[in-house]
């Protein structure tokens, strides 16, 4: 059981007795060069720039994976890819996402045991029905179950509480209600009907800018002589944005703005042709689907007056699977043993960070969507790459499937951020110390990853 830690440890995060509100918004493939405050020319991000420019903004923080369903448990679990139950995209023969077992204690049922009011609005993508984040701590949720589904912006139907209701106006691909309105309007009752008096976490895992680009553009895009995705594309950042804005003034408007901590994230980075188009993976290599340097490091922002202070810029080193301790350790509980996180509050408040990575490590496994065609040559998934983050140190291992003895490759990040010169033969010592690190780093307790049909859990 998790103890409350002494009240010293409390007056030193700095808000006494009062614990402040929690609000995580985690944007869907949003890149880490699609932000003004990231060096974004074509998009307009204002009220998301304004945030980092009274908070703190992060450059090497990276997401969980370089996609969306283990990206998410790393961040609600502490855990990295190694050790985490879902290591990538997955379809169950039921066409549903793998659900996370119960065994897995999220931030959220941390949370609900010292007395918040959780609440999940967007996409879980970490199981199907019966296996909804109302399972794993959240008393409040509303929106797509997995994955799959929320590709599409005019669905009909969603979950609340569990429970499937259907949206008739968008019934005979009808395209009257956009989904992400809906999240934004259930966002605003939330708060707007919030307790002031008992603290809450808000998760909100909003689908912007994730595909189907099939919304009307709006301006000023509109108007461009750009394709129309990318004009989509655009509008999906920019609607965002004004969410985030909506979401401030409503807190300004309840009283509770200067309690509130704010998280602003993605949970992997841009597909490859709007890094191309828009540079939305900024100077970094490769994207979404990659275990390179635009795959993974995406846009941080942290948000609380009076506690973080304004206009700072964080070169930290830091991972989504930190996010639970730094939690823990702000609202005064202990942070659970085992997990693979470490607490950045002091980077937070601009004080000393002893406690820092010694590495970070991911893994991605490919999924094959043809698997069970007739003609199919292919498992149903493999794992194709793994990476190390050391210091100025970037290790990967890919295509691993077609050759188990890959070579790695060695990046300097600190003289070539866009991974241009594999300098691996230069440096046989760090080879030698990323290949043993590698070779500790995941264990082998995800029946899914890869595919193993006997060991599926029921």
């Amino acid at each position: 059981m998790l103890l409350l830690l002494p009240a010293l440890l409390l007056f030193v995060a700095g808000y006494g007795q009062q614990k402040p509100n929690i609000i995580f918004i985690l944007a869907d493939d949003l890149g880490y060069g699609d932000l003004g405050v990231y060096g974004q020319l074509m998009i307009r991000t204002p009220h998301i720039d304004s945030l980092a420019s009274r908070g703190m903004r992060f450059t090497n923080y990276y997401a969980g994976c370089s996609v969306c369903a283990p990206s998410r448990e790393t961040l609600l679990t502490g855990r990295h890819t190694g050790h985490t139950y879902i290591r990538g995209n997955f379809l169950t023969d039921s066409k549903e996402d793998p659900p996370m077992p119960d065994s897995m204690r999220t931030a959220a049922e941390i949370l609900k045991g010292a007395g918040y009011r959780t609440a999940l609005i967007g996409k879980w993508g970490l199981g199907g029905e019966a296996h909804g984040p109302e399972k794993q701590g959240f008393d409040y949720t509303y929106g797509y179950l997995d994955q799959i589904h929320a590709h599409n912006y005019y669905p009909t139907y969603l979950y609340e509480n569990g429970k499937k209701f259907f949206i008739d106006e968008n019934k005979d691909s009808a395209r009257k209600i956009l989904s992400e309105d809906l999240f934004i309007k259930k966002t605003l009752d939330y708060l707007g009907k919030t307790d002031t008096k008992q603290p809450f976490f808000l998760y909100l895992p909003y689908t912007f800018p994730h595909g189907e680009y099939n919304l009307p553009p709006d301006t000023p895009y509109s108007s461009t002589d750009w394709p129309r995705q990318f004009k989509v594309y655009a509008t999906m950042v920019t609607r965002l944005d004004k969410y985030v804005g909506k979401i401030l003034q409503a807190l300004k408007e309840k009283g509770i703005a200067d309690n509130t901590l704010i998280f602003f994230t993605s949970d992997n980075g841009a597909n490859m042709g709007f890094a191309k188009f828009f540079k939305s993976n900024g100077v970094l290599n490769g994207s979404k689907f990659g275990l390179y340097e635009g795959g993974i490091r995406v846009p941080m922002i942290a948000y609380w007056p009076g506690h973080i202070p304004a206009g700072q810029v964080s070169h930290l080193i830091t991972a989504s699977w930190d996010m639970l301790p730094t939690i823990c350790t702000i609202t005064g509980l202990a942070v659970p043993k085992g997990i693979d996180g470490i607490s950045f509050l002091p980077e937070l408040r601009n004080k000393k960070q002893s406690a820092v990575h010694q590495y970070l490590y991911w893994e991605y496994y490919n999924y094959n969507y043809n698997w069970a065609k007739p003609d199919a040559t292919l498992p149903r998934n493999w794992l194709e790459s793994v990476a190390l983050r050391m210091g100025k140190w970037k290790v990967m291992k890919k295509n691993m499937y077609k050759d188990k003895n890959a070579p790695l490759e060695l990046y300097d990040l600190d003289t070539d951020p866009g991974e241009t010169n594999n300098v691996a033969a230069e440096h046989p010592d760090v080879v030698k110390k990323a290949e043993g690190i590698l070779s500790a780093s995941s264990v082998p307790n995800a029946p899914y990853f890869p595919y193993q049909p006997s060991k599926i859990l029921p």
